[in-house]
């Protein structure tokens, strides 16, 4: 057994077992065990590692001394007990992150989380040449989550055979569904690890419908024992986020009983209970209410919204609907590829950001640019050619340095974004619109020092004297203009 002693709250603690490696142990064999503190007890499924050894793995999220007992229907396995130490958590270490405040996100520790995400589905599958570039690539840009699939992708640009595979076999002799393919789980686990390490959230995309393998359609027996195994794997992991579908409602052979059957599943089986959504393809041309297509967000195991629609204007609405926290985790990229959800430009990438965190909501980053090898970011990653980004590490920077409170959406006006603090902190947005001034309804009785940002030429400039409800704020008559409202305390 694993002589581990101690580990840091919120990483990962291992327990390695030699066990039967005869007939099929992925099936055959039944493994968990019970994690006790205090009177408190939390169990954790073991997994089958291939070569006779077997793992249970436990994120502690509590300081002090543990304890744990294995249970098993193979006697070798039974009955095995042992103690580690959770200390305290290193620097960069916050814990997992979850929802806060209804309608935003904090980490562990109360740290506040503010997704800044980017989208490379299949990066994982690409070798390690150009894996290892991705990560280059991340070290610089603004990201602090990435939406990334399990299995790999069968789409325009995307034709290529992967790596390896979840499950052993090949697509010419088909796979055997019963039996996982560790090594697979090896190089997953080790991404996974690099982006936690360079503080970026794995939003992990565990089926999608763009597949020529047949792992969209595996059966409902499959299809559970997936998660269970995915589950036991990485619920130790504290940056992952379980994004059930990347467009869910493309996948015809599951209905929505399946859905919720896999989202109680992991509810069940995920001892960190790591934050759980579902990402669909139609979008109401009106608002939710209109759509028959969406999974319902406000079903209790869902805990927050991951959405594609290319309009931020609903945000508000989904968050009143939902009460949840808003994610729109596709609006369109940047790019120049012949799909019109691949060719906005930088402008309005950043524009789009701009609008979604002044209404309250959070949004996630693409592109997709032509490539002379095919190497476009949104499914491989590699390196970054677009504009957006610096601007949104602008954007980031200025979110991350206002109130720890979030920005709740204000009615400004119908051509303005607007999020505020109580009476004491407003974001305000124009986007394309470009007055040569505004008078803007602010809180009445105080005043307020306003500050001028050029989200695209990325500078903040003091506007002279303090302003009120009553008061003209002169604007340069170009797009792409914010103001930094900040109140005066008397």
């Amino acid at each position: 057994m694993d002589k581990q002693k101690s580990v840091k709250c919120w990483d990962r603690f291992e327990v390695e077992l030699d066990g039967p490696d005869h007939g099929n142990p992925f099936i055959d064999i039944k493994l968990r065990a019970t994690f006790s503190i205090g009177n408190r007890a939390v169990t954790a499924d073991g997994f089958y590692d291939g070569n006779g050894k077997y793992k249970i793995r436990f994120m502690p999220d509590t300081e002090g001394e543990w304890t744990f007992t294995t249970y098993s229907n193979h006697s070798s396995l039974t009955g095995i007990t042992g103690s580690f130490t959770s200390t305290t958590p290193g620097e960069n270490n916050h814990g997992p992150v979850q929802v806060s405040d209804q309608t935003h996100f904090q980490y562990a520790d109360g740290t506040p989380f503010y997704p800044f995400g980017t989208t490379a589905y299949v990066w994982n599958h690409q070798g390690e040449e150009l894996e290892n570039q991705t990560l280059e690539s991340l070290k610089n840009a603004p990201f602090n989550k990435i939406r990334m699939c399990v299995f790999p992708k069968h789409y325009d640009y995307n034709l290529h055979e992967p790596v390896d595979f979840a499950f052993v076999g090949s697509k010419e002799e088909g796979f055997d569904y019963t039996r996982f393919n560790p090594s697979f789980f090896h190089r997953l686990e080790k991404q996974i690890d690099d982006l936690r390490d360079m503080g970026i959230e794995t939003d992990l995309i565990i089926f999608h419908p763009y597949d020529r393998w047949g792992f969209s359609d595996m059966g409902k027996e499959a299809d559970d024992r997936y998660l269970t195994y995915l589950v036991a794997r990485l619920a130790s992991f504290r940056n992952i986020w379980w994004s059930f579908a990347n467009e869910f409602d493309l996948m015809k052979s599951k209905k929505m009983d399946d859905w919720d059957r896999f989202f109680k599943l992991v509810q069940e089986k995920d001892p960190a209970q790591h934050l759980r959504s579902i990402h669909n393809w139609h979008h109401p041309t009106i608002h939710y209410r209109n759509n028959n297509h969406w999974y319902d967000h406000n079903k209790p195991w869902v805990t927050h919204a991951s959405i594609q629609h290319p309009d931020m204007f609903f945000i508000k609405e989904w968050r009143e609907t939902f009460r949840k926290p808003i994610i729109n985790d596709e609006c369109r990229y940047e790019g120049d590829i012949n799909h019109g959800w691949g060719n906005i430009t930088a402008e309005k990438m950043v524009e789009l950001f701009w609008d979604g965190v002044c209404s309250g909501g959070y949004v996630t980053h693409g592109e997709t640019y032509m490539h002379p090898e095919g190497i476009i970011w949104w499914s491989h990653g590699g390196e970054l050619h677009g504009e957006s980004p610096e601007r949104i590490a602008f954007l980031r920077n200025i979110v991350e340095e206002g109130p720890a409170k979030r920005l709740t959406p204000i009615d400004f006006s119908w051509d303005v974004s607007a999020g505020i603090v109580d009476d004491e902190y407003i974001l305000a947005y124009f986007g394309q619109s470009r007055p040569s001034f505004k008078r803007l309804p602010l809180p009445k009785g105080n005043q307020y020092k306003v500050e001028l940002i050029d989200t695209w030429e990325m500078s903040i400039t003091p506007l002279e004297g303090l302003y009120t409800d009553e008061s003209r704020i002169d604007l340069p008559g170009k797009p792409y203009m914010a103001l930094r409202i900040t109140k005066v305390l008397s």
